[in-house]
C-alpha cells in the first residue's frame, strides 16, 4: 500500500477517536456550565457564550503559528502536541470547581489543540493532488463520524453518570488517538527547504497572496458560521419542542449524531466525485441544497421533525468541508501545506468564535427559530458567489486518476 493511503488510514482512525473525544462534550457543555455555576456572579448565559468562543479564538490566534512550524518540524509531531495536549486539558475540565475556572481551561486548550488542521496537512503533504478530493472526504468522513457518535455517547454518559465522567472517556480516546499516530503514522522527508528559508512571515504573505486562497477561507468562514450558530442554542431550542426534559442531553446528542452520520456518508462521495468532475459544482450543489433545507425548520413542531431535516443539512454541508480543503491544496504549493491548514484551522476557529455572539444577537432580535433563515442566506449566498467568483480546477486533474486509484 502507497504511503499515502496507509497514513491516510490510520489518520482516519485517529480523526475518528478525536472528534469522538471532543465532540462528547457538545449536548451538555451549556448545562455543565449552569451546573457548575458562577463564582463571581457573572451571567451563566455569559459564561455559556464564553465556554466557546474563548477556545475558538484562542485556536484562531495559534494556529497559523502551528502550521508553519508543522512546515519545519513536521507535521505529525503536531498532530500528537495537539491530541496529547488535549488529553491533557479535557481530563482537567472534569476538575473544575466553577464555571469561570471551565472557561479558562477551554480558552487554553484552543492554544494547544487543533487536530483537524493537523491532520489535513498531514496527509495533503503526501496524498497526490488529483486524489485530494478523495483523501479529504476521508478525513471529513473521519470527523463526521466522530461528531456523529461523540454527542450521542456523550449526551447518555452526563444523563446516566454525570458529566465528569464523559470528560474523562474523552480525555482516553485523545490519547489513544495520540498513541495511535505516534505508533503508526510514517512522515516522510518533504523537500520544503525553500519554504523554510522564506521565514514565517513571510510565508503567510505569499498564501495569503496566492489566487483562491482567500475566496476559500471566505467560504470556510461562511461554512463554519453557519454550522455553529444553531450549535450553544440547540439544547434550549430543543426544550422547547418536548415535554419531559429528564431525556433532554440524549435526544440533542442524537440530533447532532444524525446530522454528522448523513454528512459522513456524503463526504467520500462527493470528495470523490469532486476530483472526477471537479470540485466547483460540488460546491455550488451542497451550499444550495443546504440553503433548502434549513428553511423548513423554522417550521418544526416536533423533535422529530427536526431531526430528518438536520439529517439533510448534514449530508449537504459533508459535502462542502472536503471540496473546500481540496482546492486549498490545490491552489498553494508543495511545502506549504502546514502554514495553508494551519490558517485554514484559524479561519475555522474564528468562525466558531463569532457564531455564538451572532446567534445570541439572532436569538435577541427574533427568537431561535430565526437562526435557521439566517443560516439559510449564508448558505445562499455561499452559492452564488462560488458560481460568480471561483475558478474551475477539477478538469486538469482528470487523466491522472486512474495510476493513483
Amino acid at each position: 500500500m502507497p504511503i499515502w493511503k496507509r497514513n491516510l488510514y490510520i489518520m482516519f482512525a485517529a480523526q475518528v477517536l478525536s472528534t469522538m473525544g471532543f465532540s462528547m462534550i457538545f449536548p451538555f457543555l451549556p448545562n455543565y456550565v449552569a451546573h457548575l455555576g458562577s463564582a463571581y456572579g457573572f451571567d451563566i448565559v455569559f459564561l455559556a457564550g464564553a465556554v466557546y468562543s474563548g477556545q475558538a479564538i484562542t485556536m484562531a490566534l495559534t494556529s497559523p503559528i502551528w502550521g508553519s512550524l508543522a512546515d519545519r518540524f513536521g507535521k505529525k509531531l503536531m498532530v500528537e502536541r495537539a491530541m496529547f495536549g488535549g488529553s491533557i486539558l479535557l481530563l482537567a475540565m472534569g476538575f473544575v470547581p466553577n464555571a469561570e475556572m471551565l472557561v479558562l481551561v477551554r480558552t487554553l486548550q484552543g492554544a494547544v489543540t487543533g487536530t483537524v488542521g493537523a491532520a489535513n496537512a498531514l496527509v495533503a503533504a503526501t496524498a497526490p493532488r488529483e486524489r485530494m478530493g478523495y483523501a479529504m472526504g476521508m478525513l471529513q468522513v473521519g470527523v463526521w463520524s466522530g461528531v456523529a457518535l461523540g454527542p450521542l455517547i456523550g449526551g447518555i454518559l452526563a444523563d446516566r453518570f454525570g458529566y465528569n465522567t464523559a470528560f474523562y472517556f474523552t480525555a482516553a480516546l485523545l490519547f489513544l488517538g495520540g498513541i495511535l499516530v505516534h505508533v503508526a503514522i510514517t512522515e516522510p522527508n518533504q523537500e520544503s527547504n525553500a519554504k523554510k528559508s522564506q521565514g514565517m512571515v513571510s510565508s503567510w504573505k505569499h498564501i495569503l497572496n496566492t489566487p483562491g486562497v482567500s475566496l476559500v477561507f471566505f467560504f470556510r468562514f461562511i461554512s463554519w458560521l453557519g454550522r455553529n450558530i444553531l450549535v450553544p442554542y440547540l439544547p434550549l431550542f430543543m426544550a422547547t419542542l418536548i415535554i419531559r426534559q429528564d431525556n433532554l442531553n440524549t435526544l440533542t446528542g442524537i440530533t447532532i449524531a444524525l446530522a454528522s452520520a448523513t454528512g459522513t456518508f456524503t463526504a467520500v462521495i462527493l470528495g470523490r466525485l469532486g476530483d472526477r468532475i471537479g470540485h466547483k459544482p460540488i460546491l455550488i450543489a451542497c451550499a444550495f441544497a443546504a440553503a433548502l433545507f434549513y428553511i423548513p425548520q423554522f417550521f418544526v413542531q416536533h423533535v422529530w421533525q427536526l431531526l430528518i431535516l438536520q439529517a439533510l443539512t448534514g449530508g449537504a454541508a459533508g459535502g462542502i468541508m472536503p471540496v473546500l480543503s481540496a482546492l486549498l491544496n490545490h491552489y498553494t504549493e508543495p511545502g506549504e501545506e502546514g502554514a495553508a491548514f494551519g490558517f485554514d484551522n484559524s479561519v475555522t476557529s474564528l468562525s466558531r468564535a463569532v457564531a455564538p455572539m451572532i446567534g445570541a444577537v439572532i436569538v435577541f432580535m427574533g427568537g431561535y427559530r430565526l437562526i435557521f433563515l439566517c443560516t439559510s442566506l449564508l448558505f445562499a449566498a455561499t452559492g452564488l458567489l462560488a458560481i460568480w467568483k471561483l475558478p474551475e480546477l477539477g478538469k486538469a486533474l482528470k487523466p491522472t486518476l486512474a495510476k493513483n486509484d
